[in-house]
């Protein structure tokens, strides 16, 4: 089986789209589904390539003991398109700065939100202007979930 890769995208992937990437990793270990599923994040700006991740979500995902120090910052690429399987945005902006790069195709390219129409948000607010980082990871726990079972159901994993 050809492993599926999922792309986790914000703005300026230091913080929403690594907690995220991060997450579903670990998720996908604990479901013992990790030869079978990768994932990565990335930027729709750029303005940090090279960079670390926010403290704040480094801070999140050490306390639930989910391994980050692999991390480095990088922008969108236009060969993402090809490599990865599904391209989940964070918020509207990032999806229509995505669907310029690479046209609409709702099967592939989402913003994360839609998989959870309950959660009381059309977007996951960006922490490096709310300051807050656990409500992020509380609406990313969700969606990652959410985004797991359609991976399991469509992709019969």
């Amino acid at each position: 089986m050809k492993k599926i890769n999922i792309l986790f995208v914000c703005l300026g992937n230091i913080c929403r789209s690594p907690m995220a990437e991060y997450l579903m990793r670990d998720k996908i270990q604990k479901a013992g589904l990790a030869d079978f599923i990768a994932t990565d994040s990335a930027g729709t700006s750029g303005e940090n390539d090279g960079d670390d991740m926010h403290c704040g979500t480094a801070d999140i995902l050490d306390r639930l003991k989910i391994k980050s120090n692999d991390f480095t910052s990088r922008k969108v690429r236009a060969n993402d398109w090809q490599k990865f399987d599904y391209i989940v945005a964070m918020d509207n902006h990032n999806l229509r700065d995505l669907e310029r790069l690479f046209g609409k195709h709702p099967e592939k390219l989402f913003q994360i939100t839609t998989l959870c129409p309950d959660l009381g948000y059309d977007h996951i607010p960006d922490p490096w202007y709310t300051g807050k980082f656990e409500q992020t990871y509380r609406l990313l726990d969700q969606c990652c979930d959410a985004l797991l079972e359609k991976i399991r159901r469509e992709k019969r994993v």
